[in-house]
């Protein structure tokens, strides 16, 4: 017994296929039946790793009884919102006007011509089949009802994160700033890190601002509170102390029990966030989460080709978290005598840390010199214990049964896991990064390009599907201009600029001046939305910005400098009012007020004088050279010897070859 979902690419749809339930993928055929038949259309959205997704499917979508009511009724579609990111966007807004909250699964219930009427997200059994029974009869009996609130609905979906068009120039200053921090920091969680509040979330573009607010205005506020929730995600549960690799959050407000699916986007930004920390301030413990991250990605999650995959499961045997959790008579009889210190390090109890399961998390409460110190042994010695413990645990929890792994790649994902590696070659110098970052850019350029200049945002089993949306172009040119940053190769330039040009055909609204999240070579929709907001990515809006500033200063473009220009001006209103709403923006208006370093590298010995700038946190920066090149920037200093040119709003200072000498220049 299979449904239309059989012959489908995504494993999340694939989960559904077997259900009782006549799913059909979003497509004509789906939307041609519930017109022909004048059904309500049940738009259900969610994505493989989802825990709460499979508990609704387990209860109602493979029951008989709740599958014969939802195929009476509805047409059922079915939508892996990591691949219809477009059509998740229409819904979610729509299910957060009517509830005021949203998440997934998604449910919604829309009219035979998509717009929609009710919806919510998880839904126990019997609530749900009240539910259906309820709304079929009110479409029945009261269709004119049902077509009022559908035009009032959509037509505040359409309204809604509709920004007035801003006319006026603005000069941006410190004041501009201190208004986005200061009411920003009453939000701080002083003792455990992040945000007052539960769940928590990594949030990296929140914190990669604050980490430049905290270098470039000295804000010791920021200083304190990027320090402390960076080491607090580095030992907490949400951490995957064997395998390496970040939770999607915490359930509760210390770190400790996360949401146990890994996202490729999370990891991602936090190989480039830990990497950017540890030239910020050299913790050496942000290094071991890199490259602890950079190890499970390699061993779990790239295909042979070099793409990255999507994410794993929370869930592995039908129990969310089981995969990685333990008992304590497990660990004492896998680590023997190595036991009592592993399990005071991580915190392992009889009982289980994780209260309400009996069952425990490793995570890490004590500094080491304490554990040491207790045992009477150096941190070293604890070192060495610790690091073998791990290994010996890690090697049979892969004999488990693994979590499910969603394996489509996605260009935008792709893009962010590139960047964080590209991130951590320029803090490491170590090849290993380079060397995955160009495979998996070949596999992208090879896979995921179109023939009229666009590109796909979807492979899996051989072959790209699904027009990008903004967001994958966004992530790959801010990929391809950080790929240049640390190769000098023009071709990784050409290429971001290519796609720029692209997005400005076919994305830009004319009227606000905004990008629409769609292409306009994409099918119509009830509503073309914008995406502005950062939220766990950096909204696809301000990543085209930052894209636009950098692109304008490596070609001299005047067009590309008025359109960022122009995005942050629209913008800027708003950030103060919620700045980790719109961290990533807030990251732009910080560089417009302290400027951009542009600096520089040419001659023979480039490479390693590159390596040498790149161990700085210089986050106001963009770099360039090598032994030749087009770029104006690089004009009239290409001089025989290496050279250093730092320079400023145009302004170059003299050329230096000592990295001393060009420090100073920075940094005075």
């Amino acid at each position: 017994m299979s449904n239309k979902l059989i012959n489908s690419s995504s494993p999340y749809l694939l989960q559904h296929a077997q259900n009782p339930v006549d799913w059909y993928p979003w497509g004509k055929e789906a939307l041609d039946k519930a017109k022909a038949e004048n059904k309500l259309i049940l738009v259900s959205i969610g994505y493989s790793a989802c825990h709460w997704c499979h508990v609704m499917e387990h209860e109602s979508f493979e029951n008989e009884e709740v599958a014969k009511l939802m195929n009476q009724f509805f047409v059922c579609i079915k939508i892996d919102r990591e691949e219809r990111p477009d059509i998740d966007q229409i819904y979610m807004n729509a299910v957060q006007l009517m509830t005021g909250r949203g998440g997934w699964p998604l449910n919604c219930f829309c009219l035979p011509d998509q717009r929609p009427i009710y919806g919510g997200t998880y839904f126990p059994k019997q609530d749900w089949m009240n539910l259906l029974t309820n709304l079929a009869h009110f479409y029945e009996t009261k269709p004119a009802e049902a077509e009022d609130y559908a035009t009032k609905l959509t037509e505040g979906i359409k309204q809604s994160e509709k920004l007035a068009f801003v006319a006026e120039e603005k000069e941006y200053t410190l004041k501009d700033l201190q208004e986005i921090l200061e009411p920003w920091k009453m939000l701080f969680d002083f003792s455990e890190g992040g945000h007052n509040r539960a769940p928590k979330f990594p949030m990296p573009n929140n914190w990669a601002f604050l980490m430049k607010a905290a270098h470039l205005l000295k804000d010791e506020a920021a200083h304190v509170i990027v320090r402390l929730t960076l080491d607090k995600m580095a030992v907490g549960g949400i951490y995957d102390h064997l395998g390496g690799g970040f939770a999607r959050y915490s359930v509760d407000g210390k770190w400790h029990i996360p949401h146990f699916e890994k996202m490729m986007y999370d990891n991602g930004q936090l190989m480039s966030l830990f990497a950017d920390a540890y030239k910020w301030c050299g913790e050496e413990r942000y290094k071991e989460v890199v490259d602890e991250t950079f190890d499970w990605l390699q061993r779990e999650m790239t295909s042979p080709e070099g793409g990255f995959y999507a994410a794993l499961d929370a869930d592995s045997e039908g129990v969310e978290g089981k995969f990685y959790t333990w008992e304590k008579s497990e660990i004492d009889e896998i680590l023997g005598a190595d036991a009592e210190i592993f399990n005071t390090f991580y915190e392992v109890t009889d009982d289980g840390n994780w209260e309400e399961e009996h069952i425990n998390n490793l995570w890490i409460r004590k500094e080491k010199k304490a554990v040491a110190d207790a045992y009477e042994i150096s941190e070293i010695a604890l070192d060495v214990i610790l690091k073998r413990s791990r290994e010996k645990l890690l090697e049979v929890r892969n004999k488990r049964i693994h979590p499910g792994l969603d394996d489509k790649i996605l260009t935008s994902w792709n893009a962010l896991m590139l960047k964080g590696l590209v991130n951590a070659y320029q803090a490491f110098a170590d090849e290993k990064f380079l060397e995955m970052a160009l495979k998996n850019v070949k596999f992208l350029q090879k896979n995921m390009m179109q023939e009229d200049g666009g590109i796909y945002r979807n492979y899996k089993n051989g072959k790209a599907t699904i027009n990008g949306f903004l967001d994958d172009y966004a992530a790959l040119i801010e990929a391809f201009i950080n790929l240049y940053e640390v190769t000098f190769d023009e071709e990784y330039l050409f290429e971001a600029k290519a796609l720029t040009d692209y997005v400005l055909d076919h994305f830009r609204d004319d009227e606000s001046g905004l990008f629409f999240y769609t292409s306009d070579q994409d099918e119509a929709l009830i509503a073309r939305k914008y995406e502005i907001m950062d939220n766990v990515i950096s909204g696809s809006n301000s990543i085209m910005a930052w894209n636009l500033k950098k692109l304008s200063l490596f070609f001299d473009q005047e067009r590309y400098d008025k359109i960022y220009r122009h995005l942050l001006k629209t913008v800027a209103p708003h950030i103060k009012s919620y700045g980790s709403g719109y961290a990533n923006w807030a990251s732009l208006l910080l560089e417009e007020v302290n400027g951009t370093l542009e600096i520089a590298v040419t001659g023979t010995d480039f490479t390693q004088k590159r390596k040498d700038l790149e161990k700085l946190y210089i986050p106001n920066k963009i770099i360039l050279g090598g032994t030749q090149g087009t770029l104006p920037l690089l004009a009239d200093k290409f001089v025989g010897e290496t050279r250093i040119f730092v320079c400023k709003d145009k302004t170059c200072q003299l050329p230096v070859s000592d990295i001393s000498e060009a420090i100073k220049q920075i940094f005075e």
